[in-house]
Protein backbone atom coordinates (compact mmCIF):
# COMPACT_ATOMS: atom_id res chain seq x y z
CA UNK A 1 0.00 0.00 0.00
CA UNK A 2 1.04 3.60 -0.59
CA UNK A 3 -0.02 6.50 1.64
CA UNK A 4 -0.73 9.60 -0.43
CA UNK A 5 -1.40 13.04 1.05
CA UNK A 6 -3.62 15.31 -1.04
CA UNK A 7 -1.97 18.46 -2.37
CA UNK A 8 -3.65 21.54 -3.80
CA UNK A 9 -5.18 20.96 -7.22
CA UNK A 10 -5.06 17.16 -7.12
CA UNK A 11 -8.00 15.01 -8.17
CA UNK A 12 -8.69 11.30 -7.82
CA UNK A 13 -8.21 10.94 -11.57
CA UNK A 14 -4.71 12.47 -11.48
CA UNK A 15 -3.73 10.41 -8.46
CA UNK A 16 -5.01 7.19 -10.03
CA UNK A 17 -3.04 7.88 -13.20
CA UNK A 18 0.15 8.57 -11.22
CA UNK A 19 -0.04 5.22 -9.45
CA UNK A 20 -1.41 3.17 -12.31
CA UNK A 21 -4.63 2.16 -10.54
CA UNK A 22 -8.27 3.02 -11.15
CA UNK A 23 -10.29 5.77 -9.50
CA UNK A 24 -12.76 3.09 -8.43
CA UNK A 25 -10.06 1.12 -6.60
CA UNK A 26 -8.91 4.17 -4.62
CA UNK A 27 -12.45 5.32 -3.84
CA UNK A 28 -13.56 1.87 -2.70
CA UNK A 29 -10.46 1.18 -0.61
CA UNK A 30 -10.78 4.45 1.30
CA UNK A 31 -14.58 4.68 1.22
CA UNK A 32 -14.10 8.21 -0.11
CA UNK A 33 -17.11 10.33 0.97
CA UNK A 34 -17.15 12.48 -2.19
CA UNK A 35 -14.95 11.64 -5.19
CA UNK A 36 -15.28 15.18 -6.52
CA UNK A 37 -14.34 16.92 -3.27
CA UNK A 38 -10.98 16.32 -1.68
CA UNK A 39 -9.25 18.52 0.90
CA UNK A 40 -5.60 19.40 1.19
CA UNK A 41 -3.95 17.18 3.82
CA UNK A 42 -6.45 14.33 3.42
CA UNK A 43 -4.75 10.94 3.18
CA UNK A 44 -5.52 8.12 0.79
CA UNK A 45 -4.21 4.57 0.93
CA UNK A 46 -3.40 3.53 -2.63
CA UNK A 47 -4.01 -0.19 -3.24
CA UNK A 48 -0.80 -1.02 -5.07
CA UNK A 49 1.86 -3.64 -4.42
CA UNK A 50 4.88 -2.00 -2.81
CA UNK A 51 5.38 1.77 -2.79
CA UNK A 52 6.50 4.58 -5.09
CA UNK A 53 8.68 7.59 -4.37
CA UNK A 54 8.99 10.62 -6.64
CA UNK A 55 12.50 12.10 -6.50
CA UNK A 56 12.54 15.59 -4.96
CA UNK A 57 15.11 18.38 -5.53
CA UNK A 58 18.32 17.69 -3.61
CA UNK A 59 17.60 13.98 -3.06
CA UNK A 60 20.08 11.23 -3.87
CA UNK A 61 19.62 7.48 -4.06
CA UNK A 62 21.60 7.22 -0.83
CA UNK A 63 19.20 9.53 1.03
CA UNK A 64 16.18 7.73 -0.39
CA UNK A 65 17.64 4.33 0.52
CA UNK A 66 18.12 5.45 4.14
CA UNK A 67 14.60 6.83 4.38
CA UNK A 68 12.96 3.64 3.19
CA UNK A 69 15.59 1.18 4.51
CA UNK A 70 16.25 -0.27 1.06
CA UNK A 71 19.80 -0.63 -0.26
CA UNK A 72 21.01 1.60 -3.09
CA UNK A 73 21.92 -1.53 -5.07
CA UNK A 74 18.35 -2.83 -4.77
CA UNK A 75 16.88 0.52 -5.87
CA UNK A 76 19.19 0.55 -8.87
CA UNK A 77 18.31 -3.03 -9.79
CA UNK A 78 14.53 -2.95 -9.54
CA UNK A 79 14.24 0.47 -11.20
CA UNK A 80 16.87 -0.29 -13.89
CA UNK A 81 18.69 2.98 -13.21
CA UNK A 82 21.50 3.61 -15.69
CA UNK A 83 23.24 6.48 -13.86
CA UNK A 84 22.83 6.18 -10.06
CA UNK A 85 24.89 9.34 -9.47
CA UNK A 86 22.53 11.52 -11.44
CA UNK A 87 18.83 10.76 -10.97
CA UNK A 88 16.37 13.33 -12.36
CA UNK A 89 13.89 15.22 -10.19
CA UNK A 90 10.42 13.75 -10.61
CA UNK A 91 11.66 10.23 -11.37
CA UNK A 92 9.23 7.63 -10.01
CA UNK A 93 11.08 5.00 -8.01
CA UNK A 94 9.46 1.69 -7.16
CA UNK A 95 10.09 0.51 -3.57
CA UNK A 96 9.76 -3.22 -2.88
CA UNK A 97 7.32 -4.75 -0.42
CA UNK A 98 8.83 -5.10 3.04
CA UNK A 99 8.76 -8.34 5.06
CA UNK A 100 5.71 -8.62 7.30
CA UNK A 101 5.85 -9.20 11.05
CA UNK A 102 3.52 -11.77 12.63
CA UNK A 103 1.43 -10.19 15.40
CA UNK A 104 -1.67 -10.77 17.47
CA UNK A 105 -4.43 -8.19 17.45
CA UNK A 106 -7.49 -7.49 19.56
CA UNK A 107 -10.42 -5.10 19.46
CA UNK A 108 -12.85 -4.21 22.19
CA UNK A 109 -16.51 -4.01 21.36
CA UNK A 110 -19.25 -2.58 23.56
CA UNK A 111 -22.58 -4.03 22.35
CA UNK A 112 -24.37 -1.18 24.11
CA UNK A 113 -22.63 1.32 21.83
CA UNK A 114 -22.97 -0.64 18.59
CA UNK A 115 -26.43 -2.01 19.45
CA UNK A 116 -27.88 -3.90 16.48
CA UNK A 117 -24.66 -3.36 14.49
CA UNK A 118 -22.42 -5.37 16.83
CA UNK A 119 -22.30 -8.47 14.63
CA UNK A 120 -21.71 -6.40 11.51
CA UNK A 121 -18.94 -4.39 13.17
CA UNK A 122 -17.11 -7.62 14.01
CA UNK A 123 -17.73 -9.31 10.69
CA UNK A 124 -16.46 -6.28 8.76
CA UNK A 125 -12.96 -6.53 10.27
CA UNK A 126 -12.84 -10.04 11.75
CA UNK A 127 -10.18 -11.27 9.32
CA UNK A 128 -7.77 -8.77 10.93
CA UNK A 129 -8.35 -9.86 14.54
CA UNK A 130 -6.91 -12.55 16.78
CA UNK A 131 -9.13 -11.71 19.76
CA UNK A 132 -12.40 -9.89 20.40
CA UNK A 133 -12.85 -8.44 23.91
CA UNK A 134 -16.56 -7.99 24.67
CA UNK A 135 -17.15 -5.13 27.11
CA UNK A 136 -18.32 -5.95 29.72
CA UNK A 137 -19.59 -8.20 32.48
CA UNK A 138 -19.62 -5.73 35.35
CA UNK A 139 -19.28 -6.87 38.97
CA UNK A 140 -21.56 -5.38 41.62
CA UNK A 141 -21.02 -5.10 45.37
CA UNK A 142 -22.65 -8.49 46.02
CA UNK A 143 -20.28 -10.27 43.64
CA UNK A 144 -22.87 -10.77 40.91
CA UNK A 145 -22.31 -10.04 37.23
CA UNK A 146 -24.38 -7.66 35.15
CA UNK A 147 -24.96 -9.44 31.83
CA UNK A 148 -24.28 -7.94 28.41
CA UNK A 149 -25.98 -8.80 25.11
CA UNK A 150 -22.96 -10.62 23.74
CA UNK A 151 -24.38 -13.38 21.55
CA UNK A 152 -24.38 -11.49 18.22
CA UNK A 153 -20.74 -10.49 18.78
CA UNK A 154 -19.82 -14.04 19.79
CA UNK A 155 -21.48 -15.52 16.71
CA UNK A 156 -19.58 -13.15 14.44
CA UNK A 157 -16.32 -13.92 16.23
CA UNK A 158 -16.76 -17.66 15.78
CA UNK A 159 -17.59 -17.13 12.10
CA UNK A 160 -14.39 -15.13 11.52
CA UNK A 161 -12.10 -17.38 13.60
CA UNK A 162 -11.65 -14.71 16.28
CA UNK A 163 -11.13 -15.84 19.88
CA UNK A 164 -13.60 -14.03 22.18
CA UNK A 165 -12.49 -12.69 25.56
CA UNK A 166 -14.94 -12.04 28.38
CA UNK A 167 -14.19 -8.61 29.87
CA UNK A 168 -14.71 -8.37 33.64
CA UNK A 169 -14.99 -4.85 35.08
CA UNK A 170 -15.77 -2.79 38.16
CA UNK A 171 -17.97 -0.60 35.98
CA UNK A 172 -21.07 1.04 37.40
CA UNK A 173 -23.35 3.73 35.96
CA UNK A 174 -20.91 4.78 33.28
CA UNK A 175 -17.74 4.85 35.34
CA UNK A 176 -15.26 2.63 37.15
CA UNK A 177 -15.90 2.26 40.89
CA UNK A 178 -13.11 2.12 43.47
CA UNK A 179 -15.70 1.07 46.05
CA UNK A 180 -16.80 -1.99 44.08
CA UNK A 181 -13.19 -2.99 43.46
CA UNK A 182 -12.40 -2.74 47.16
CA UNK A 183 -15.50 -4.72 48.12
CA UNK A 184 -14.48 -7.58 45.83
CA UNK A 185 -10.75 -7.51 46.43
CA UNK A 186 -11.10 -7.59 50.23
CA UNK A 187 -13.53 -10.52 50.31
CA UNK A 188 -12.35 -13.99 49.32
CA UNK A 189 -15.90 -15.38 49.24
CA UNK A 190 -17.03 -12.68 46.80
CA UNK A 191 -14.01 -13.36 44.61
CA UNK A 192 -14.90 -17.05 44.47
CA UNK A 193 -18.48 -16.13 43.63
CA UNK A 194 -17.36 -13.88 40.79
CA UNK A 195 -14.98 -16.42 39.31
CA UNK A 196 -17.49 -19.25 39.54
CA UNK A 197 -19.96 -17.18 37.51
CA UNK A 198 -17.27 -16.21 35.02
CA UNK A 199 -16.28 -19.83 34.49
CA UNK A 200 -19.89 -20.89 33.97
CA UNK A 201 -20.49 -18.16 31.36
CA UNK A 202 -17.25 -18.89 29.53
CA UNK A 203 -18.02 -22.60 29.32
CA UNK A 204 -21.63 -22.06 28.24
CA UNK A 205 -20.93 -19.40 25.60
CA UNK A 206 -17.57 -20.49 24.24
CA UNK A 207 -15.30 -17.70 25.42
CA UNK A 208 -11.58 -18.39 25.00
CA UNK A 209 -10.23 -16.16 27.74
CA UNK A 210 -10.88 -13.70 30.55
CA UNK A 211 -9.76 -10.07 30.36
CA UNK A 212 -9.65 -8.10 33.61
CA UNK A 213 -10.39 -4.40 33.21
CA UNK A 214 -10.44 -3.19 36.80
CA UNK A 215 -9.63 0.53 36.85
CA UNK A 216 -9.33 3.30 39.47
CA UNK A 217 -8.22 0.79 42.09
CA UNK A 218 -6.09 3.11 44.20
CA UNK A 219 -2.87 2.17 46.00
CA UNK A 220 -4.76 0.25 48.68
CA UNK A 221 -5.82 -2.38 46.13
CA UNK A 222 -2.49 -2.78 44.34
CA UNK A 223 -1.41 -6.06 45.96
CA UNK A 224 -4.97 -7.32 46.40
CA UNK A 225 -5.53 -7.08 42.66
CA UNK A 226 -2.47 -9.19 41.90
CA UNK A 227 -3.69 -11.87 44.33
CA UNK A 228 -7.12 -11.86 42.65
CA UNK A 229 -5.47 -12.39 39.27
CA UNK A 230 -3.41 -15.24 40.71
CA UNK A 231 -6.58 -16.89 41.98
CA UNK A 232 -8.18 -16.55 38.55
CA UNK A 233 -5.13 -18.08 36.93
CA UNK A 234 -5.25 -21.11 39.22
CA UNK A 235 -8.88 -21.66 38.24
CA UNK A 236 -8.75 -20.95 34.50
CA UNK A 237 -5.33 -21.92 33.15
CA UNK A 238 -5.73 -25.67 33.81
CA UNK A 239 -8.92 -25.44 31.71
CA UNK A 240 -7.04 -23.91 28.79
CA UNK A 241 -8.25 -20.31 29.02
CA UNK A 242 -6.20 -17.18 28.40
CA UNK A 243 -5.95 -14.50 31.09
CA UNK A 244 -5.24 -10.88 30.24
CA UNK A 245 -5.48 -7.47 31.91
CA UNK A 246 -6.05 -3.94 30.65
CA UNK A 247 -3.78 -1.47 32.43
CA UNK A 248 -3.57 2.32 32.64
CA UNK A 249 -0.67 4.04 30.81
CA UNK A 250 2.21 4.57 33.25
CA UNK A 251 5.66 6.06 32.75
CA UNK A 252 7.14 4.69 35.97
CA UNK A 253 6.34 2.23 38.75
CA UNK A 254 5.31 4.74 41.42
CA UNK A 255 3.21 7.03 39.26
CA UNK A 256 0.73 8.96 41.39
CA UNK A 257 -3.04 8.94 40.95
CA UNK A 258 -5.90 6.57 41.73
CA UNK A 259 -5.94 5.41 38.09
CA UNK A 260 -2.30 4.34 38.16
CA UNK A 261 -1.40 3.26 41.68
CA UNK A 262 -3.43 0.05 41.66
CA UNK A 263 -1.71 -1.34 38.54
CA UNK A 264 1.63 -3.05 39.19
CA UNK A 265 2.99 -3.72 35.70
CA UNK A 266 5.72 -6.13 36.77
CA UNK A 267 3.66 -8.19 39.23
CA UNK A 268 0.67 -8.44 36.90
CA UNK A 269 2.94 -9.32 34.00
CA UNK A 270 4.13 -12.37 35.92
CA UNK A 271 0.55 -13.65 36.28
CA UNK A 272 -1.30 -13.00 33.02
CA UNK A 273 -0.69 -14.23 29.49
CA UNK A 274 -0.69 -10.73 28.01
CA UNK A 275 -1.51 -7.13 28.89
CA UNK A 276 -3.51 -4.50 27.01
CA UNK A 277 -1.73 -1.21 27.77
CA UNK A 278 -4.21 1.65 27.35
CA UNK A 279 -2.02 4.01 25.35
CA UNK A 280 -4.78 6.47 24.46
CA UNK A 281 -6.88 9.27 25.97
CA UNK A 282 -4.16 11.87 26.42
CA UNK A 283 -6.52 13.92 24.33
CA UNK A 284 -9.86 13.18 26.00
CA UNK A 285 -13.38 14.57 25.89
CA UNK A 286 -13.00 16.63 29.09
CA UNK A 287 -9.47 17.84 28.41
CA UNK A 288 -7.86 20.38 26.10
CA UNK A 289 -7.62 19.68 22.35
CA UNK A 290 -4.70 17.40 21.50
CA UNK A 291 -3.94 14.05 19.90
CA UNK A 292 -5.69 11.08 21.51
CA UNK A 293 -2.59 8.90 21.19
CA UNK A 294 0.53 11.04 20.66
CA UNK A 295 3.55 8.97 19.66
CA UNK A 296 6.02 10.42 22.24
CA UNK A 297 3.71 9.56 25.15
CA UNK A 298 2.92 6.13 23.70
CA UNK A 299 6.63 5.42 23.30
CA UNK A 300 7.33 6.47 26.89
CA UNK A 301 4.69 4.07 28.25
CA UNK A 302 5.77 1.22 26.00
CA UNK A 303 9.45 1.60 26.85
CA UNK A 304 8.64 1.43 30.54
CA UNK A 305 6.30 -1.52 29.95
CA UNK A 306 8.88 -3.64 28.12
CA UNK A 307 11.43 -2.87 30.83
CA UNK A 308 9.35 -4.79 33.39
CA UNK A 309 7.08 -7.06 31.30
CA UNK A 310 8.27 -9.59 28.68
CA UNK A 311 7.74 -8.23 25.16
CA UNK A 312 5.75 -11.32 24.20
CA UNK A 313 3.10 -10.24 26.72
CA UNK A 314 2.80 -6.61 25.60
CA UNK A 315 -0.13 -5.35 23.50
CA UNK A 316 -0.17 -1.63 22.60
CA UNK A 317 -3.47 0.24 22.55
CA UNK A 318 -4.72 2.25 19.57
CA UNK A 319 -7.86 4.41 19.20
CA UNK A 320 -10.45 4.04 16.46
CA UNK A 321 -11.81 7.52 17.15
CA UNK A 322 -10.99 11.19 17.55
CA UNK A 323 -12.59 14.20 19.22
CA UNK A 324 -14.30 17.38 18.05
CA UNK A 325 -13.82 20.21 20.59
CA UNK A 326 -15.87 23.40 20.60
CA UNK A 327 -13.57 26.39 21.19
CA UNK A 328 -12.56 28.14 23.29
CA UNK A 329 -11.72 25.21 25.53
CA UNK A 330 -12.76 25.86 29.13
CA UNK A 331 -11.76 23.41 31.84
CA UNK A 332 -14.92 21.84 33.24
CA UNK A 333 -16.93 23.12 30.28
CA UNK A 334 -18.58 21.35 27.38
CA UNK A 335 -17.08 17.94 26.65
CA UNK A 336 -15.71 17.17 23.19
CA UNK A 337 -17.71 14.92 20.88
CA UNK A 338 -16.23 11.54 19.95
CA UNK A 339 -16.09 11.03 16.18
CA UNK A 340 -14.80 8.37 13.80
CA UNK A 341 -11.85 9.10 11.47
CA UNK A 342 -14.24 8.84 8.54
CA UNK A 343 -16.56 11.43 10.11
CA UNK A 344 -13.58 13.76 10.64
CA UNK A 345 -12.82 13.66 6.90
CA UNK A 346 -16.47 14.37 6.13
CA UNK A 347 -16.34 17.45 8.40
CA UNK A 348 -13.20 18.78 6.73
CA UNK A 349 -14.84 18.35 3.32
CA UNK A 350 -18.13 19.88 4.46
CA UNK A 351 -16.47 23.03 5.77
CA UNK A 352 -13.75 23.16 3.11
CA UNK A 353 -10.77 23.27 5.46
CA UNK A 354 -7.30 21.83 5.05
CA UNK A 355 -6.03 19.08 7.32
CA UNK A 356 -2.82 19.74 9.23
CA UNK A 357 -0.41 17.09 10.53
CA UNK A 358 1.44 17.50 13.80
CA UNK A 359 4.85 15.89 13.31
CA UNK A 360 5.59 15.64 17.03
CA UNK A 361 2.45 13.78 18.10
CA UNK A 362 2.16 12.18 14.63
CA UNK A 363 -1.54 13.02 14.34
CA UNK A 364 -3.81 14.99 11.96
CA UNK A 365 -5.96 17.93 13.08
CA UNK A 366 -7.96 20.84 11.68
CA UNK A 367 -10.23 23.70 12.69
CA UNK A 368 -13.56 24.73 11.24
CA UNK A 369 -16.36 27.20 11.99
CA UNK A 370 -19.88 25.80 12.16
CA UNK A 371 -23.20 27.34 11.04
CA UNK A 372 -23.64 29.03 14.42
CA UNK A 373 -20.28 30.74 14.10
CA UNK A 374 -18.61 28.53 16.70
CA UNK A 375 -15.03 27.41 16.08
CA UNK A 376 -14.08 23.77 16.47
CA UNK A 377 -10.80 21.85 16.70
CA UNK A 378 -10.68 18.22 15.59
CA UNK A 379 -7.95 15.67 16.32
CA UNK A 380 -8.29 12.21 14.81
CA UNK A 381 -6.41 9.30 13.22
CA UNK A 382 -5.45 8.83 9.59
CA UNK A 383 -3.19 6.55 7.54
CA UNK A 384 -0.05 8.47 8.57
CA UNK A 385 -0.77 8.31 12.30
CA UNK A 386 -1.62 4.61 12.08
CA UNK A 387 1.57 3.85 10.17
CA UNK A 388 3.59 5.70 12.83
CA UNK A 389 2.03 3.46 15.50
CA UNK A 390 2.66 0.32 13.44
CA UNK A 391 6.28 1.37 13.03
CA UNK A 392 6.53 1.65 16.82
CA UNK A 393 5.08 -1.85 17.25
CA UNK A 394 7.65 -3.26 14.83
CA UNK A 395 10.52 -1.34 16.39
CA UNK A 396 9.70 -2.59 19.89
CA UNK A 397 9.10 -6.18 18.77
CA UNK A 398 6.07 -6.64 21.02
CA UNK A 399 3.29 -9.25 20.84
CA UNK A 400 0.91 -6.95 18.98
CA UNK A 401 -1.69 -4.24 19.38
CA UNK A 402 -5.39 -3.70 20.03
CA UNK A 403 -8.17 -1.19 19.48
CA UNK A 404 -10.70 0.72 21.48
CA UNK A 405 -13.40 0.49 20.17
CA UNK A 406 -15.21 -1.20 17.23
CA UNK A 407 -18.10 0.64 15.64
CA UNK A 408 -16.13 3.61 14.26
CA UNK A 409 -15.51 3.56 10.50
CA UNK A 410 -11.81 3.68 9.59
CA UNK A 411 -11.15 1.66 6.42
CA UNK A 412 -7.55 2.86 6.02
CA UNK A 413 -6.53 1.23 9.29
CA UNK A 414 -7.47 -2.27 8.17
CA UNK A 415 -5.76 -1.83 4.79
CA UNK A 416 -2.55 -0.89 6.56
CA UNK A 417 -2.73 -3.94 8.84
CA UNK A 418 -2.68 -6.06 5.69
CA UNK A 419 0.29 -4.10 4.37
CA UNK A 420 2.37 -4.32 7.54
CA UNK A 421 1.54 -7.54 9.34
CA UNK A 422 0.41 -11.12 9.25
CA UNK A 423 -2.30 -11.52 11.90
CA UNK A 424 -2.05 -14.74 13.87
CA UNK A 425 -5.25 -16.75 14.16
CA UNK A 426 -5.67 -19.19 17.07
CA UNK A 427 -8.88 -20.91 16.01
Amino acid sequence: MQIHVIRSGETLTKIAQAYGVSVQEIADANEVPDRNRLVVGQTLVIPTYGQYHWVQPGESLWLISRRYKVSVAELVRINQIQNPENIPVGLRLYLPQKPKQVVETNAYIDPRMTRARSAGAVDKVGEHLTYLAIFSYAVNREGNLTPVEDQPSLNAAFKDRVLPLLVLTNFEEGQFSTEIATAILTNEALQDRVLDQVLQIMEEKGYGGLDFDFEYLGAENRDRYVRFLQKARQLLKPRGYFISAALAPKYRAEQRGVLYEGHDYQAIGQVVDFIFFMTYEWGWSGGKPMAVSPIPQMRQVMEYAISVVPKEKVMMGMPLYGYDWTLPYVQGGKFAKSISPQRAIELAIRYGVSINYDKVSQAPWFRYTDEQGKQHEVWFEDARSVQAKFDLVKELGIRGFYYWVLGNDFPQNWLLIEDNFIVRKLT
